[in-house]
């Protein structure tokens, strides 16, 4: 059976400690290969590897990285329907989406490409009698990055592009489930000229990865997970000094007011809700529906929908392509199936029930089918927690006022949607709605790469988000500079704070 290995030093290597974990196929439950699981002493190699690599690639100028990434984004495009396989088969996502997946990482490629200009910094010339100021932004050194099963090429692209781009070298810890696709973008970095050792990709268990947090030569950690863990990494990275920019758990909100297109929004709805299964931090599992009429007549347009979902294997292709696949494993998929029991019990009324979700000739796949509630309140487990499933729930409001107090009592803080015609409350949304990325009559508002990424309250920990100018800030310190050239030397000690008059 294959066997996924590390890539420390430019070499794909597997574990000494003979130690593997299997690699299912979520649409049949099939083993399909499995992943090598690494040592602290494996971690600590490939981070002393990472660690000689950055003084070479530190020193090269920011053209020449820039080159090698013009190159990686040609590999990418020349091999997006391999990486597209590889996601359909670990994940189980469908193919369109898998596709989409490679696009948007591909995006954040062609910005760190930009790094010449994106990393000048800032020039003024006589700031003072013979004296001119100026920044650089400098590479941190060391860079890590920890990612999530849930888009296993577009997450580590959202981080080591531009780290890499920035002067820093990398080392990579994917999620066991979904190995393949981050080790196949380790190659291709490779094939696009990148110097051995400064990309490294290490699968382990938590005690080799929080190293990653604790080694002295790791200046910054990226994070995407849940939000206890993503707490966990900031509260111990912060504490060794660290950088951490870590992502945790959403809750994403859709407020629907009465005057809102109707048929657009139940149709933007059920791609935010069902898209990906649910599996999202950017999915949209929760309506806020602005009066009974609202929600009434949301089930009425979403029932015969969510009916009709076809559901089946990720790798269909062309007008028979399934809308949505299996979740990522069986373990997941019974704890959606605990949340659609939770919903139940806790007195939330089952208009859809996606328990017994059979997909012929897939009888052992990790299948949900599309869930919705009615009557969803504050205070049951559904709303509170993130179900990272195909489960939708409508709550019932009165009023905007009542709307949006409802989704700023949340915890997290992601994202957050309203649908509606009307451009007064269109923009007191976009004003007073507690959330990092906001969508007017968008279902899923994920910013383009050249803007940035990140929610807000326990959605994230860390000040500056992925991609776009806050991921070059994170992967840069400034230094800033001042210089004097007089004609003659300074003749009288100054004891004041300098002026630079």
């Amino acid at each position: 059976m294959e066997t996924v290995g590390n890539f420390i030093n430019g070499k794909i290597t597997l574990s000494t400690s003979g130690e593997t974990l299997p690699v299912t196929n979520p649409a049949t439950g099939e083993i399909i290969r499995q992943v090598t699981q690494s040592t602290q002493q494996e971690m600590l190699e490939a981070i002393s590897c990472a660690h000689q690599a950055f003084p070479a690639w530190s020193k090269m100028p920011a053209l020449r990285r820039a080159r090698i990434l013009f190159q990686f984004k040609a590999l990418l495009e020349q091999h997006r329907d391999e990486l597209a396989a590889l996601i359909v088969s670990e994940h189980g996502k469908v193919w369109s989406d898998a596709q989409g997946e490679i696009t948007r990482g591909l995006e954040v490629v062609e910005f760190a490409c930009g790094i010449p200009h994106l990393s000048k910094g800032e020039y003024s010339y006589s700031v003072g009698t013979g004296v001119d100021s100026f920044s650089l932004m400098q590479p941190l050194g060391v860079v890590a990055g920890i990612t999530p099963f849930n888009f296993p090429a577009m997450v580590p692209m959202w981080m080591f592009p531009i780290a890499l781009a920035c002067g820093n070298t990398f080392v990579l810890k994917p999620p066991a489930p979904v190995p393949s696709a981050s080790l196949r973008l380790a190659q291709l970095l490779q094939e696009a000229g990148l110097p051995d050792g400064v990309f490294n990709l290490v699968h382990c268990g938590n005690d080799a990865a929080s190293l990653l947090t604790s080694d002295p030569r790791v200046q910054a950690v990226s994070f995407v997970g849940s939000s206890g863990v993503a707490q966990h990494i900031y509260a111990s990275a912060s504490a060794n000094g660290k950088r951490v920019q870590a992502f945790g758990a959403a809750k994403n909100h859709a407020i629907v007011m009465p005057d809102a297109d109707l048929d657009a929004t139940v149709n933007a709805i059920m791609g935010g809700a069902f898209g990906s299964a649910g599996e999202r931090c950017m999915a949209l599992p929760v309506v806020v529906a602005v009066g009974d009429e609202t929600a009434d007549r949301l089930i009425e347009r979403l029932k015969p929908l969510i009916s009709g979902l076809r559901i089946g294997p990720g790798d269909i292709r062309g007008a028979e392509e399934n809308e949505m696949g299996p979740v990522v494993t069986h373990a997941h998929q019974q704890k959606v199936l605990g949340y659609i029991n939770k919903g139940v019990e806790e007195g939330a009324t089952l208009v859809m029930d996606g328990r017994n979700c059979k997909v012929p000739g897939c009888p052992n796949g990790f299948f949900v089918g599309g869930t919705l509630f009615d009557n969803v309140t504050t205070d049951m487990t559904i709303w509170r927690e993130e179900i990272f499933g195909p489960v939708l729930g409508i709550i019932r409001v009165p009023d905007y006022e009542t709307a949006i107090s409802t989704v700023n009592a949340h915890e997290f803080g992601n994202g957050s949607v309203i649908f509606t015609t009307n451009g007064h409350y269109a923009r007191e949304f976009v004003q007073t709605v507690e959330a990092g990325m906001v969508g007017v009559n968008i279902p899923v508002p994920v910013p383009v790469a050249f803007h940035s990424f990140g929610g807000w309250k326990r959605s994230i920990f860390g000040a500056l988000n992925v991609h776009g100018p806050d991921g070059v800030r994170f992967y840069t310190r400034m230094k800033t500079v001042t210089t004097r050239w007089p004609n003659g030397q300074q003749i009288v000690s100054e004891f004041s704070m300098p002026t630079l008059g």
